[in-house]
Parts: C-alpha cells; sequence; structure tokens
C-alpha cells in the first residue's frame, strides 16, 4: 500500500518557504529542506516538484483567509457584520505575513482561481444583505462597494504588515470606512456605531 501523506510535512514545506520568499533567501530544493529533516523528495511528494509548491503556497493563503472570513458569527446588524469581515481580513494578514505576501502575487497561479472569488464573495453577501435591510441604497452595486471595502483593508495591512507604517495605522480604517459607507446611503451615526463595533470583532 503506498505511504499516507503527512499533511503536517505539507504545511511545514508551505510555512518554510512563505518565510524563505518574504526573507529574501534563495529557496531551491535542498535549502527547502534544510534542518527540516524531511527528504527533497518530499517536494515532488506533496507538490509535484517547486511549481506546484508556489502554487500551493498562494492556495494555502487564501484558504486559511476563507477559514477566518467563516468564523465571523453574523448578527442582526450587516453593516456591523460587514465591518467585522474586514476587520477579519486584517487579523488574517497580520497572523499569516509570510503567506500574505504570497497570497497576492500573481507570477504563481492559484491551484483553485475560485478561492479568491469565494472570499470576495463573502463580501458581496454581507452588502447585499445590507441593502436589503434598508441601510445602502438600492443604486449601490454590492461587487462595487465589497471591492471597495477590500481596497481599504488591504492598503492599510499592506502598509503594515508588509510595508514601512505602524500597527496603530490600522485605526484609520474606521473614518475611512464609515465615510465609504455613508457615501452608500447609511445613516452617519448608525453607521459609525455599528463600524466601531464590528472593527473589533476579529
Amino acid at each position: 500500500m503506498p505511504r499516507t501523506k503527512d499533511p503536517a510535512i505539507r504545511a511545514l514545506l508551505i510555512e518554510r518557504a512563505a518565510q524563505m520568499l518574504s526573507a529574501r533567501q534563495p529557496i531551491s530544493l535542498r535549502s527547502l529542506v534544510a534542518g527540516t529533516e524531511v527528504s527533497t523528495m518530499a517536494v515532488y511528494t506533496y507538490f509535484g516538484g517547486m511549481d506546484g509548491l508556489w502554487k500551493a503556497m498562494r492556495q494555502e493563503g487564501f484558504t486559511r483567509l476563507a477559514a477566518r472570513l467563516s468564523r465571523v458569527a453574523m448578527s442582526d446588524d450587516p453593516v456591523q457584520d460587514l465591518t467585522a469581515l474586514g476587520s477579519a481580513y486584517l487579523a488574517n494578514a497580520l497572523d499569516e505575513p509570510d503567506l500574505y505576501r504570497v497570497m497576492f502575487d500573481a507570477t504563481f497561479d492559484l491551484e483553485d482561481p475560485q478561492a479568491a472569488d469565494d472570499s470576495l464573495h463573502t463580501l458581496v453577501h454581507a452588502v447585499e444583505r445590507a441593502k436589503a435591510a434598508g441601510r445602502f441604497r438600492d443604486d449601490v452595486q454590492p461587487l462595487e462597494l465589497a471591492t471597495q471595502s477590500w481596497v481599504i483593508g488591504h492598503g492599510l495591512v499592506s502598509l503594515v504588515a508588509t510595508g514601512p507604517l505602524p500597527r496603530e495605522v490600522l485605526a484609520y480604517g474606521v473614518p475611512m470606512m464609515i465615510a465609504l459607507f455613508v457615501s452608500a446611503g447609511d445613516e452617519p451615526g448608525r453607521c459609525r456605531s455599528s463600524v466601531e463595533r464590528g472593527w473589533g470583532v476579529a
């Protein structure tokens, strides 16, 4: 019988490759497994080679993001929930900074391109809920507003997790989200309360 693959070894190689990439260390079969007690053959066993490893790294990033977003409990306040999803996005990036760098490197393909779309659709659904609840105008396009909220979160966390700015800068997300949602039709006072509650959920 063929040996059962150990998911821990797969995860180890993905984590190590992401760390080496973020540290700008040259990655080869030998350097990847150096000091791990794993043979170079494991890269072929688990990924089919180095190209498969790059794809798996990006995929793992989006898989962990999807898992993080799925843990956000929905409330009866859809604007709070939309903000909480944005906060979870930031938290995931800060917890997984090495994989986060790789997730948006389009030089590597994804194993499953739908993974990125699924994360965005989670935000789209939250916008749709807010529209249905009368918080956003009828003419608001859910995909457009969801993308704008993602841009805010991605810009902030990129400057903190992979850039030069301190973590305190993440607090700028609150007024930015409020401005975005008010422009979509939400009442300013109610919007502020929802965003401030949602920002601290993750």
